[in-house]
């Protein structure tokens, strides 16, 4: 039995994933935690940020893995918390910067502990960004179009920004053409040096297309989430295999 404590489970995501955790049999949700909560759900004890901050003690619940599906400005905090306490993160909130990454990867190894940080928890969504960067070895040239729900927080999105690293990674030759972008907004904005285009438009839940271009072609990938249902299968799995890893890992694939 691997229990949990969700943070962030007001919001759409995280009412998916309560609802994923409580039919999951391998599962027990210990608590929840919310920066306002002072009451109970009918799942499991809301812990407020008092509580779960400054006033530690002996009575924390027993947990093996922190579920973070908070929001930007928190997320950071949250797993500096969940890792001094000893509770493997799986990590679906975006907006971690490079440094903050590093931070928590130091302190991750410090307390021996590994940790998984997912830019998307859709498999279509890993896909596309596998996909995306083998099609970079033979396409240097691309651009992200990535489109969202209206209350999305950052942009672009941490899925956006994982794709064009992987490109990068993934390219053998440097792109053409790029001298302008910065001057151009209408471009995007560059991330290793791909530009991205972020939409934010009610109706939208979690799209993305590549777009690559070369002499006399083009190849597009396209990956549509058209329900947070098609993210739990992911974090389901993410769960059950964070324990395995030894160190804070990004990138869901590295787990299927």
């Amino acid at each position: 039995m691997i229990k949990i404590i969700l943070a962030g489970f007001y919001g759409k995501m995280g009412q998916a994933a309560l609802n994923m955790i409580h039919k999951n049999d391998q599962f027990q949700l210990v608590a929840v935690y919310g920066p306002h909560a002072n009451a109970h759900t009918e799942l499991a004890p809301e812990l407020d940020s008092k509580a779960i901050f400054e006033q530690l003690s002996d009575n924390f619940p027993s947990a093996d893995v922190w579920v973070d599906l908070s929001i930007p400005s928190a997320v950071f905090e949250n797993v500096q918390f969940a890792l001094k306490r000893h509770l493997t993160p799986v990590v679906g909130t975006t907006g971690l910067t490079d440094d903050q990454v590093q931070t928590l990867t130091k302190l991750s190894e410090e307390e021996h502990l590994g940790g998984l940080i997912v830019p998307n928890f859709s498999l279509s969504a890993v896909l596309l960004m596998q996909f995306a960067k083998q099609a970079a070895k033979y396409f240097p040239n691309a651009e992200v179009i990535e489109m969202h729900h209206e209350d999305k927080l950052d942009a672009p999105s941490g899925t956006a920004l994982r794709t064009a690293a992987l490109i990068e990674e993934g390219r053998t030759e440097a792109p053409i053409n790029l001298t302008n972008v910065e001057e151009q907004p209408a471009r995007g904005q560059l991330s290793n040096s791909v530009p991205i285009h972020a939409v934010r438009l009610p109706g939208y839940v979690a799209h993305e297309q590549v777009l690559f271009g070369s002499k006399g072609e083009a190849l597009t990938i396209r990956q549509d989430s058209f329900s947070r249902d098609s993210f739990m299968q992911g974090l389901e799995l993410a769960i059950l295999k964070v324990i395995t890893l030894k160190e804070l890992t990004i990138g869901l694939e590295n787990i299927l």
